[in-house]
Formats: C-alpha cells, sequence, structure tokens
C-alpha cells in the first residue's frame, strides 16, 4: 500500500495543482483580460487627450496664423494704398516730362535754325551796313570833290569875268 499511496500521492498532488492551476489560470486569465481591457482603455484616453492637446495647439496655431495673416494682408494693403497715389503723380509727371520733351525736340530745332538764319540775316544786315557805310563816305568823298572841283571852276570863271571888267 505505500506503493500504491506514493503513486496516489504525485497524483493527487497533480491534480490538486490541475485543479488548482485550472481554476487558478482562469481567474488569472479573467483579471489579466480585465487589466489589459483596463490599460488599453487608459492608454485609449490618453490617446484621446493627447490627441485633444494637439488637436487645440494646432487650432490655436491656426488661430495665430490667420490672424497675422490678416494683418500682413491689412500691411500691404496699406502700403499699396500708400505707393498708388505716389505712383499715379509720378506716372503723370513722367507723361508730362516725356511730353514737354516731344514738344522741346522740335522747337529746339527750330530755335537753331532761326539763330543761323538770324546768325545769316544778321551777317548780311552788318555786310550790306559797311558797304553803305564805304558808299556813304565814297559819296561824301565825291561831293566834296565835285563841291571844290565846282568852286574852283566858280573862282575860275569869277576871275574870268574880272579880268574882263
Amino acid at each position: 500500500m505505500a506503493t500504491t499511496k506514493a503513486v496516489l500521492e504525485p497524483q493527487n498532488s497533480q491534480m490538486v495543482r490541475m485543479i488548482s492551476y485550472s481554476s487558478s489560470p482562469l481567474a488569472d486569465d479573467k483579471d489579466e483580460d480585465m487589466s489589459a481591457l483596463s490599460a488599453f482603455r487608459t492608454m485609449e484616453e490618453e490617446i484621446k487627450k493627447k490627441k485633444m492637446e494637439v488637436s487645440m495647439k494646432v487650432q490655436a496655431q491656426l488661430g495665430r496664423v490667420e490672424e497675422e495673416t490678416k494683418r500682413l494682408a491689412e500691411i500691404r494693403e496699406e502700403l499699396e494704398g500708400l505707393s498708388d497715389p505716389m505712383r499715379k503723380e509720378v506716372a503723370f509727371v513722367r507723361k508730362r516730362i516725356d511730353l514737354v520733351n516731344r514738344e522741346l525736340r522740335p522747337l529746339g530745332q527750330s530755335c537753331l535754325k532761326k539763330e543761323k538764319e538770324y546768325k545769316e540775316a544778321l551777317e548780311a544786315f552788318t555786310e550790306k551796313n559797311k558797304e553803305k557805310a564805304q558808299l556813304v563816305t565814297k559819296l561824301m568823298e565825291m561831293v566834296s570833290e565835285s563841291e571844290r572841283v565846282r568852286m574852283k571852276k566858280l573862282e575860275e570863271l569869277s576871275k574870268n569875268i574880272d579880268s574882263l571888267h
């Protein structure tokens, strides 16, 4: 009997172990499943929280970016508003300058032409004036000479008349 008992005891202990293992692993599996499920849910909650935090940060950044974009657009509009009147005035003045330049060219050419004509006319006038002066001088000399010759003739005639008497 001792051998039977020795054989039965290890079998009983195995059975007890099996029973304890079989009852314990099921409970442990359920506990493990529950704790794994709980851990999974906890992780899901943390992921959701992180996702919400990141989403809120992104929304905040997008809000700031939109505000900055609006401010930059306003600044651009102000700059364009400031430069537009100046551009229009500058363009107007440039057009006027071009127009005046176009008018000046023919006037300048006309002026040069008339200046040349004036110089030629002045030169011709001066030349004719000199010629006139020379002719007047010659005329005066001729008139003087003629008067002298006539006076001489008159004196001779007067002497001839006096000698006749």
